[in-house]
């Protein structure tokens, strides 16, 4: 079982990073950061860049902006939109660089899997949002971006140190996609026909009135 564990911590840290990425980048690169500098954590070769105080410092800043963008109900939706060019190859250039000086069948295997982690769990946290803005109270806007950034730090914290838990959260978590993804997405398609069923009757007013003038 001790060969394995060398083959699991990769995976755990590689899924990880992966998996934290599509939630809030900017919180894990400052996480995996703050953590390498300090020594409370060894970094595969690969990732020691995130330890540079430069990289720090511009993680800091940009989790400083999504902290506050994340909260406004509205602005959240358009920052999803902006950071779904950002987290998604990110999250897959990271997953690639945790897997350390391996075989380069394994980085691409690994920057693959890391990309579709990364891309659904901003699916799913950019779909939950627009149906959580559904609500007039911004409490349930606040409380889920609290609970992203606690998940990305609890998350990436058990990576690191019970990679064989993360592991199986990480698979209980895919298999949970499964079932709530297309459920968001109808949500958010339903939501989204309303809007434009709203400016439908408006549009069809003006064009009325103006054949009227004629």
């Amino acid at each position: 079982m001790e060969h394995l564990d060398p083959i699991i911590k990769t995976l755990a840290l590689t899924m990880g990073v992966a998996w934290a990425s599509g939630i809030n980048l900017y919180a894990a690169i400052l996480v995996l950061g703050v953590l390498g500098s300090t020594g409370n954590i060894s970094l595969p070769p690969d990732l020691l860049i995130l330890t540079d105080p430069l990289i720090i410092t511009a993680a800091g800043v940009m989790y400083a902006v999504e902290f506050f963008a994340d909260k406004i109900p509205g602005v959240d939706n358009g920052w999803d939109t902006i950071q779904t060019f950002i987290r998604i190859p990110i999250g897959a250039l990271m997953a690639a660089a945790a897997v350390g000086e391996m075989n380069p069948a394994v980085a691409i295997a690994a920057a693959l899997l890391g990309g579709g982690i990364a891309a659904s769990t901003h699916a799913t946290k950019s779909g939950a949002r627009v149906l959580i803005n559904t609500s007039p109270e911004p409490v349930s806007n606040w409380a889920a971006s609290l609970g992203e950034d606690a998940a990305v730090i609890m998350g990436l914290w058990t990576a690191l140190h019970y990679p064989l838990v993360f592991i199986v959260f990480l698979i209980v978590f895919l298999l949970l996609l499964v079932w709530l993804l297309p459920r968001i997405w109808k949500g958010v398609a339903k939501i989204l026909s309303m809007l434009t069923n709203l400016f439908k009757p408006k549009q069809d007013k003006r064009q009325n009135t103006g054949q009227s003038i004629e």
